[in-house]
Parts: structure tokens; sequence; C-alpha cells
């Protein structure tokens, strides 16, 4: 888990570096070539589609991993354990939607994009707590992972079942089929992990065909890759699953996640002014983020502990679990991603990211600076004697 959250905190830095640098070039000179690059066509898609549709899938495959990892032999594997997380990450993915709709559903086509404030940018938000270093308890920092990863589960689920449009039966059952095939190699203990590469690719492709979005062929093979259970324990050596999620996470967070970041935060600010930041998809993202996330995390911790369901996370105090709360609302990764989903229209996706981008900094900011400001008194109140 140290090992994760080092990757994940280096990752976030890197994926703001390429976000900044996406804003750089969209409004210098460059732009045209960097737009023109992105619509470029490399076979049957553009460069930017064989980064969101084949290249993401990388990203998805990991965190397929780590969820099962999660449920199997991790904070998720017991109900004592992930309570508190997994109702911060429902509470958290509901609020965020709820304010979208209120301000953006009543617009004709704008509804579509509910989902986009509901999700937490792992990487991101741990990146930003990582800047503090010790001064924020390890339990919290477990718990913000734990949320994120419930949280993506959520987004999984509506990418798959919100955003699709039209299905091919016949590519689906190619589908069902090879997931058969891992399920049958899985059952009778094979464990190299060629053959479920292999088929993995084939996976993609037979998904890619069926309408649904070819990233969650990622999920799905990684819940057919073997996983050898070592409670309390380091990764067995032998566990395919924890070999395959290592050998990707510093290629995911250090490669994929910032190019994705540097091909989809991009966008041109002329045009835009104070008047478009009120615009309804804007300002229902952004609000959905900074103001619901917080509410709908902190507010489920806070009445959690208050009916006695689990206590809050150990060590920490009520304005750093509040600080973490306001952290959740960093949605760049996936928001970005369920925004390219939600919108046809260049003009939206463009509000949206305008939207993303201003919650996402407002959620960094503020969480910062209020974990920064509660780890003194903490402390202190550590250092007294008991």
């Amino acid at each position: 888990m140290r090992g994760f959250l080092r990757s994940e905190a280096a990752g976030g830095i890197v994926l703001m570096i390429a976000a900044a640098l996406a804003m750089i070039v969209a409004n210098s000179p460059l732009a045209d070539t960097y737009f023109e690059a992105l619509g470029a066509h490399v076979g049957p898609l553009s460069i930017l589609h064989w980064i969101d549709d084949a290249l993401m899938t990388l990203f998805f495959l990991l965190v397929g991993l780590e969820i099962k990892r999660e449920l199997v032999d991790g904070h998720l594997s017991s109900w004592a354990d992930h309570a508190l997380p997994t109702i911060a990450a429902v509470s958290g993915m509901a609020v965020p939607a709820i304010i979208y709709l209120a301000i953006a559903g009543g617009t004709a086509g704008l509804a579509r994009g509910w989902a986009i404030p509901s999700a937490t940018d792992i990487a991101f938000a741990i990146g930003v707590m990582a800047l503090l270093g010790p001064k924020v308890p390890t339990s919290l920092k477990l718990f913000l992972t734990t949320v994120a990863i419930v949280d993506d589960m959520g987004a999984v689920a509506v990418i798959a079942l919100a955003y699709t449009r039209e299905i091919s039966g016949l590519a689906l059952l190619a589908a069902a089929l090879i997931m058969g095939v891992m399920f049958v190699l899985n059952r009778f203990g094979v464990v190299r992990l060629w053959p479920y590469i292999i088929l993995s690719l084939l996976l993609w492709l037979a998904v890619w065909s069926s309408g649904i979005h070819a990233t969650i062929s990622g999920v799905l093979a990684a819940s057919l890759i073997p996983i050898r259970r070592s409670p309390g324990a380091p990764d067995a050596i032998d566990s395919p699953l924890h070999r395959l999620e290592h050998g990707l996470q510093p290629w995911v967070a250090f490669v994929v996640v910032p190019i994705f970041g540097f091909a989809n935060a991009g966008v041109s600010l002329a045009g835009f002014g104070l008047a478009s930041m009120l615009l309804p998809v804007p300002l229902g993202v952004a609000a959905g983020l900074f103001v619901g996330k917080q509410i709908g995390v902190f507010g489920a911790v806070w009445g959690t502990a208050r009916l006695g369901w689990a206590p809050r996370p150990r060590g920490a105090t009520w304005p750093q679990v509040y600080g973490t709360a306001l952290l959740c609302g960093i949605g760049f990764t996936m928001s970005l991603f369920i925004g390219g989903l939600a919108f046809a229209k260049p003009m939206l996706v463009d509000e949206v990211k305008i939207g993303v981008l201003i919650g996402s900094i407002l959620s960094a900011v503020a969480g910062f600076t209020v974990l920064r400001l509660s780890a003194g008194p903490a402390k202190r109140r550590k250092a007294q004697p008991q």
C-alpha cells in the first residue's frame, strides 16, 4: 500500500504538469497544431480516440485489478473494513449528480452529463495529499484511496449502463466466449500471464465492436485474472494479478494518464469569460465537484459516526476529515472521460473541461489548505499526555 500511494502521488504530480501544459499549448500559437494532431486519423480512429478508447483501456485494466484485489484480499474484503468508505463514496457520487441536475438538468440535452462530477481522481487527490507528507494520518490516505476505488466501481457501471447506445449481439457473444475461455483458464489454475494478455486484446476488439465503450473490456479482463490471497502479508510473488498490477502501475501513472490528461485537458479560453462559467454545464460540473463532493463525503462520514455504524478514520480530526472530503472533489481523469462520452458537441465538451478544471482546482486548493491548517492542532493534541 505504501508503494501504491507513492506511485499514485508521483503520478498525480505528473498529471498536474500534463494538464497545465495542455492548457498552455491550447492557448498558444501551437493551438491549431495541437487540435489538428488530436483529430488526425490513424486507421479507423483519430489519435484522440486511440488515446481514449485504446490507451485508456490500460487505465481501466489497472482500476479493475485494484478493485478485485481490494474485494478479495484488501480493504473491501469485509463489511467492517469498507463500510465507512463505501457509504461515503455512494453519498459522494449521489449528491454531486443531484446538484448537477438541479443546475443543468432543466436544459434540453444536458441531463446526460449527470455523472460527470461523480468520480474522484485518485492520482490527483493522492498527489495533492502527498504534498503534506506525514502531516496527514495514514488512515486518511487509506480512506481516500478506498473511496476513490469505490467511486471507480460506480463510474465503470455508469459508463457501461448509461453511455452505451447501440449493441451488436454478435460482437457481444464473441466477448462472452472470450471471457468464458479466460474463466476456464482461471479455474484450471493457469497462472502464466501471456494467455490472459492475448485474450484481453481479443476481448478489447470484441467489446469495441459491440457498442459498449471499449475501455470496459479492461475491467472485465481484470476480473478474470487469477489472484493468490495473502491476507495480512505482502503480495504473493506467484500471484498473476499482483504481478500484472505492479507491472502496469508505473506505465499507467507516468505514461497513460498524463497522455490522456494532455490530450483532453486542453481547451481554448478564447471566447470564455466569467459569464461563460455561469453556463449550466460548467457551473453544474464545478458545483457538483466542489460543493457536492464535500457535502456528500463529509456528511456521510459524520452521519455514519453519529449513528454508530462506523467510527471516523483512526487518528484523524474532523477538520482533517473535512479536508479529505474536499480533495474528493478532484474529479479530473474520470470526469473528463465521462464528459467526452456524455456530449458530442465540441462546445459542450469544452464547457465540461472548464467546469472540471474549476471544480478540481477549487477542491485541491481548499482541501490542501484545510489539511495544512488542521495538521498543527492535531500534532499538539497528540503530544499532550493522556
